[in-house]
């Protein structure tokens, strides 16, 4: 191995699968942004039965998964202590669901679109007030930009846009935990035992639709069938890509990637549905682009610094071989 490459390992730097990566996240983040086209299919059940189904669908998808890739061993290995952390983000992410499709079937999509936009925004904040993390002076402004766009949407609206606030803090908090679960757990076994806490409320639920005769699941036909059980490999597959593509590219790509799914909920919202962007509420959206702009590029230059400043020290410390 020469110095040179030696220190592109030690820094770090993206493989050769670098394009892999990217495909990876990009079919993720597609999956994720056309999520409102899919749940308006299933309107007639409602957004309670919907979540209860995705729970015990993505319950037997992951199991058929882990499976077939024998990762079983993975689900076995996660601590009393891991468990308890996924408990909760299990817990959290019910909610996210429950909101998400709540607002995708009440004619609300645009509003889903700023809570994903906002949601980098409020996963700092969350970091400052729980883990201690200090912001630079020019996060700082981004988040005050961001502030402000939240009152002129408020004004707009003629309320708090709950949903998007509830979207973005519930992913937020859904992130934290899942950030000090820690990366031995992998994404397939974490949803997988996140799927199994909430299953036995979940099947409890659909069995008391049953029994009131509130279940949609065989009463709507094949169709709304058919998509209901779907639901569950289309919650796991964008994770497994996600996580495919986390591996593969630096986290800065990542970061940008994840702005296609807001985006495309927005135009889904505006173009497909129909949904009103009077021009208040643009000057909103506005802002908050402003705001996320001002973060991404200084997180890039950030990250630039930091590997720049890596390959330096690698240089200083990697003998020639």
């Amino acid at each position: 191995m020469t110095s040179a490459s030696a220190a592109r390992a030690s820094a770090g730097a993206p493989a050769g699968d670098d394009r892999t990566g990217v495909l990876l996240g990009l079919g993720a983040y597609l999956m994720w942004g056309l999520f409102p086209l899919y749940f308006r299919l299933l309107e007639a059940a409602g957004a309670v039965e919907i979540v209860l189904h995705r729970i015990v669908w993505s319950l037997l998808a992951c199991a058929l998964l882990l499976t077939v890739v024998r990762a079983w061993g993975a689900v076995r290995a996660v601590t009393g202590r891991q468990l308890l952390l996924l408990a909760a983000a299990a817990a959290v992410l019910s909610v996210n669901w429950g909101v998400f499709v709540y607002a995708v079937n009440s004619g609300q999509v645009v509003e889903t679109s700023l809570g994903y936009f906002i949601n980098p925004l409020v996963s700092v904040l969350l970091g400052v007030a729980l883990l201690g993390e200090r912001l630079r002076r020019v996060q700082w402004a981004a988040v005050g930009v961001a502030a402000v766009a939240v009152g002129v949407l408020t004004y707009d609206y003629g309320r708090p846009p709950w949903i998007a606030i509830a979207l973005a803090a519930s992913f937020g908090c859904y992130g934290l935990l899942k950030n000090r679960v820690g990366r031995g757990v992998g994404a397939l076994p974490g949803l997988a035992l996140e799927t199994a806490v909430l299953a036995p409320l979940a099947v409890a639920g659909l069995v008391w639709f049953g029994v009131r005769g509130e279940s949609t699941f065989t009463s709507e036909g094949p169709a709304l069938t058919v998509l209901l059980m779907l639901s569950g490999v289309l919650t796991a597959l964008p994770l497994l890509l996600f996580a495919g593509a986390a591996r593969r590219v630096p986290l800065s790509t990542i970061g940008l990637l994840q702005y296609i799914t807001p985006v495309m909920q927005l135009l889904l919202g505006v173009l497909v549905f129909g949904e009103p962007m009077p021009p208040l509420r643009l000057a909103g959206f506005a802002l908050v682009w402003v705001a996320l702009a001002v973060f991404t590029v200084d997180g890039l230059r950030s990250a630039g610094r930091s590997r720049a400043a890596s390959r330096e020290l690698s240089r200083q410390t990697v003998p020639p071989s």
